[in-house]
């Protein structure tokens, strides 16, 4: 092997109980994230209307209170702030499980609710160049999703770098 070159290995097929367990990690993984993405792209639903409500922002300090004053005096930012909450918890959740390079990604799908959302609930033209790039993320997600949720050992010694790679 030429010195610099990468050689990779196929990973060997699990079987018995070690397939068991990574079948469930995955089918875990999937639901969880997939109800974070639900909550998130809710979230993200309820925090839009509710803002249009609010109205403009404005340009000076004074106005800026005022408008925040008006948006948590509204329903839909609260219902918004609770689904976000929702989202944050169970994306902790699969954190604690699932490899950060598998989750972020993945849960890059809710760029595609958010824009199906737009367009067909709150009526918001989408333009073809943002079908293009909502698309192109969610092939990306679709990547991402045929990899196993977690490389990397249940507990990785973090003071160590590498310390979870094989030696």
């Amino acid at each position: 092997m030429a010195e610099g070159s990468l050689e990779v290995a196929p990973a060997p097929i699990p079987s018995g109980p070690v397939a068991r367990t990574a079948r469930a990690l995955r089918i875990k993984t999937f639901v969880v994230l997939a109800l974070a993405v639900v909550a998130g792209a809710a979230g993200n639903l309820f925090l839009s209307r509710g803002m249009k409500l609010a109205g403009d922002f404005g340009a000076t300090p004074g106005e800026w209170l005022a408008a925040f004053a008006r948006a948590f005096s509204i329903g839909e930012v609260w219902l918004g702030i609770a689904c976000l909450i929702g989202f944050f918890v169970l994306f902790l959740a699969t954190l604690s499980w699932a490899d950060l390079s598998f989750v972020m990604p993945s849960s890059a799908v809710g760029y595609l609710a958010v824009a199906l959302l737009a367009h067909f609930v709150v009526g918001e033209r989408v333009s073809v160049l943002r079908w293009m790039g909502t698309l192109a993320i969610s092939l990306g997600v679709l990547l991402v999703g045929g990899t196993p949720p977690r490389t990397t050992p249940l507990k990785a010694d973090w003071a160590q770098p590498g310390a979870h790679k094989e030696k």
